[in-house]
């Protein structure tokens, strides 16, 4: 296999939990609230989901409790700004100290133990079909379950009552309350409903792509798909792409171990990072000028709307 393949291969495998994280960031931020916490969510999700796959033995049910325990850490964050005013940017990172210190008291005796993770499955045809096969249809199921999800978060965001109030919210939030509709309610939903796919991303690191749990070991992709949701201008299906980007960049190391070639690691290990600065830097204000209304008011440090 060349080793544009395997990157190719290792940037969806290794993408997946950034996606999940971006796409559930991105309802979050469509409904007016950025969340750094989401760092902590997918850390909470990562180490619940081991946890729960270790004395259970069913994946399935790690990524359940992955996916609340993203929820509950969410939930604080919502609580937090939405219904006491705190600074967006002070509060998510509060939350993520929060995880940190939660996932090391509960997570230190699970460090090292094994699991029954998930396994690949090949989709018969698809997966033999030249390069396209391995790098689509090779995987574990919660990347094919991505795929679904995506395009369903978009259809809901763009297509239905629900993403109506969801970007209004974001864009008009006096609008909902003229109609009898809760602004406050509608925002900590979605940054719920963000804290809830974050963990799933967690889940999917831990119990399907790494197969195993240490402290901190979401290691930034929190941040990272934080900072995807801007790059993609706040559209799930440009962060389809912008995850794999990423996920690729993480990849890139482990391909080029794998063929012996003597690359320094911690270089290696900052490309994901440098990526997200330079995007960002290249994207600048032009971008934050396309960000809902209610977002461009965190983003200037103003007070928000009801």
């Amino acid at each position: 296999m060349s080793i544009l393949l395997d990157v190719a291969t290792g940037g969806v495998r290794g993408g997946t939990s950034i996606l999940y994280a971006g796409v559930g960031e991105t309802v979050s931020e469509r409904a007016g609230v950025i969340n750094l916490g989401t760092e902590g969510s997918m850390l909470g999700g990562a180490c619940a989901a081991y946890i729960v796959a270790a004395e259970t033995g069913n994946p399935w049910a790690g990524v359940m409790v992955g996916a609340l325990a993203g929820a509950v850490l969410a939930g604080v964050h919502a609580v937090l700004v939405v219904k006491k005013g705190a600074n967006q940017f002070a509060s998510g990172l509060a939350v993520l100290f929060l995880s940190l210190g939660l996932t090391s008291l509960f997570g230190s005796s699970y460090v090292g133990r094994t699991i029954s993770p998930f396994e690949v499955w090949e989709i018969p045809g698809l997966s033999s079909i030249p390069i396209v096969g391995p790098v689509l249809f090779s995987h574990d199921p919660l990347v094919y379950l991505s795929f679904v999800m995506v395009p369903l978060v978009w259809y809901v965001l763009f297509r239905t009552r629900l993403g109506l109030l969801v970007r209004t919210a974001g864009e008009r939030s006096e609008a909902l309350e003229v109609h009898g509709y809760k602004a406050s309610r509608v925002r900590m939903g979605a940054v719920i409903v963000g804290g809830f796919f974050a963990g799933i991303g967690g889940a999917h690191l831990s119990i399907a792509y790494t197969n195993s749990w240490f402290e901190n070991m979401v290691a930034g992709r929190g941040f990272i798909a934080v900072a995807l949701v801007i790059f993609a201008s706040w559209s799930p299906m440009k962060v389809f792409g912008g995850a794999y980007l990423f996920g690729s960049a993480l990849a890139l190391g482990p391909a080029l171990q794998a063929r012996g070639i003597g690359v320094n690691q911690f270089a290696l290990h900052v490309i994901p990072f440098v990526l997200t600065v330079v995007v960002l830097a290249a994207l600048g204000r032009r971008t934050i000028s396309s960000a809902p209304a209610e977002l461009k008011r965190v983003f200037e440090n103003a007070p928000s709307g009801p």
